[in-house]
């Protein structure tokens, strides 16, 4: 449930391309803290328990975001493990969550308890609605926007520790996470406050981190296809020619089902 890469050209010194190391030999204590952490967080199926060590952990996860393999905190890695990101843990390909929940019904309401201050209320609205919809064009599922009462998925924005065990942690870092379909917070998804929100490439997009969310919330997980909405990190792109890559496509009519059911 819980993602920015931004499209900036890197010059490194070496002139064929390979990764430069941040630091050789040994990590220091400060890194070493900063990678289990990173890991823990977002890829907690790799455990130590299972006899995998931080560095082989460290490996797996460079081989996730297509990262040359090194084991080094090189200046390729560093940069990916910092960029903006949904808090959600990371799996392969396109995935639906352990068990596969989905929502047992094909209508389904939503409710967005309260706004942010850097869009007008309309917006809002609108961004979330379309994010709603590219989903809805390629399954029989429909949605609807409650103003009050009880609804499948309720949004909104939160601050830090916002009460679900999951706090934001600010400007850039997590931007939003969401929740499995189920009982209770099942569906739910909260965005971050402390960002800065638009409907353009101004701060953070809200409608391509909103459909990202739902995709959550209608029981996807993570895929390491780079170009997926439901990649983990969040790369801008035109919402008037945004359309839903195949990965994700094929996730969600693994759940639901293909829109021709419609009809």
């Amino acid at each position: 449930m819980q993602y920015i890469l931004l499209c900036t050209a890197v010059f490194l010194p070496c002139s064929l391309g390979v990764p430069v190391p941040l630091h050789r030999g040994p990590w220091s204590s400060h890194d070493s803290e900063f990678i289990e952490t990173y890991l823990d967080k977002f890829f907690p199926d790799i455990k130590k328990s299972d006899g995998h060590s931080v560095e082989e952990r460290f490996k797996e996860m460079q081989k996730f975001f297509h990262l040359t393999v090194t084991g080094n905190l090189d200046q390729e890695t560093m940069k990916v493990m910092k960029q903006p990101r949904c808090g959600f843990p990371d799996v392969l390909s396109y995935s639906t969550f352990r068990g596969n929940p989905k929502w047992n019904k094909k209508f389904l309401t939503y409710r967005i308890v309260n706004f942010t201050p850097d869009m007008t209320r309309q917006k809002v609205v609108q961004e979330i609605e379309k994010a709603f919809k590219v989903w809805s064009d390629v399954t029989p599922l429909r949605f609807q926007r409650l103003g009050s009462g009880n609804a499948d998925i309720i949004m909104g924005f939160a601050v830090r520790e916002h009460g679900d065990g999951n706090p934001f942690d600010g400007n850039g870092g997590i931007l939003a996470h969401a929740f499995a379909p189920g009982p209770g917070l099942g569906g739910d998804a909260h965005f971050d406050y402390d960002e800065l929100w638009s409907e353009t490439n101004r701060g953070i997009n809200l409608f391509l981190v909103a459909a990202h969310e739902i995709g959550h919330s209608l029981g996807l997980a993570h895929s390491n296809v780079g170009g997926a909405l439901m990649y983990p990190i969040y790369r801008y792109q035109n919402p008037a020619t945004f359309r839903l890559p195949r990965d994700d496509r094929q996730g969600i009519q693994s759940l639901y089902g293909n829109f021709s059911l419609k009809h």
